[in-house]
């Protein structure tokens, strides 16, 4: 019986450990909610106004000569693969690396640590990676793409449906398609439209690069903060049971006790 009291006592000091972890954990989560969440949302509009510059340009007749919009086939694919610097996130670097699994031929420039020691590459994070950073891994890419060293560009990350919710998704960035309902009319293009859109492609690679990236965080904080409110509660649960357990062991022990200090007495 003390060997079983002191047993769960140990259980409970352990699961309380994690307790306290798990609520740390989740409070560090909702610290960054609001900035993840504000980032994001500025994030979107970037890359959405420089997707709808493109989208202008790429209507005209013109531009249909771009390196940019030759749809070669889905035959060399690079990934860009965007995952968390940690885990203790729920599902959310599981989803990723799930849905990798449809693209096993497809070329990986992984971002985030997870990514990184996943597909063996030099380590960098996700949360820290910034404008300068994107904007000349973007240059570099579509430079190999204008000399068709591959064949389309994705971005593998994670949409931000709400709090509760977190989607994997895959974002094509190359080529492009031309949109038929936007059209330039009344704009003039200096020099011409298509010396515009070639030298806006770094720009718009690296808008849906960061877009993406600040929503995957977002994603992740939010994915991070469910999974240690779970946590919470379950080592919340499993401390009241074992406390239960304890407090019986120790009941049956005093009356063990006592029954063996009558039992000598009237002996």
């Amino acid at each position: 019986m003390g060997a079983d009291i002191k047993s769960l006592r140990i259980r409970i000091k352990s699961v309380d450990s994690t307790l306290h972890l798990t609520k740390a954990m989740g409070l560090v989560a909702s610290s960054k909610i609001r900035r993840a969440n504000e980032a994001m949302m500025k994030g979107r509009e970037y890359a959405a106004a420089v997707k709808q510059a493109v989208s202008i340009l790429s209507a005209g007749s013109e531009c249909a000569k771009s390196p940019y919009m030759q749809n070669r086939g889905e035959g060399r694919t690079r990934l860009i693969v965007i995952a968390g610097d940690r885990g203790l996130a729920g599902g959310y670097n599981a989803n990723i690396f799930r849905l990798m699994r449809s693209y096993p031929d497809a070329e990986v420039i992984p971002i985030g640590k997870r990514a990184c020691e996943r597909y063996g590459k030099a380590v960098n994070s996700s949360e820290r990676f910034g404008f300068d950073e994107a904007y000349a891994l973007a240059k570099e890419l579509c430079a190999d793409f204008a000399a068709a060293k591959y064949d389309r560009l994705g971005i593998v990350c994670t949409k931000y449906v709400s709090m509760m919710t977190q989607e994997a998704q895959v974002i094509w960035l190359l080529p492009l398609t031309k949109t038929e309902d936007l059209r330039g009319a009344g704009v003039i293009f200096e020099p011409d439209e298509i010396s515009i859109l070639n030298a806006a492609m770094p720009e718009y690679v690296a808008g849906g690069l960061i877009a993406a990236l600040r929503e995957s965080f977002a994603s992740e904080v939010a994915a991070r903060r469910c999974a240690m409110d779970n946590a919470g509660k379950n080592a919340q649960e499993m401390i009241d049971t074992l406390q239960l357990e304890y407090n019986r062991a120790r009941q049956g022990a005093i009356t063990q006790e006592i029954t063996e200090i009558v039992a000598g007495s009237g002996s």
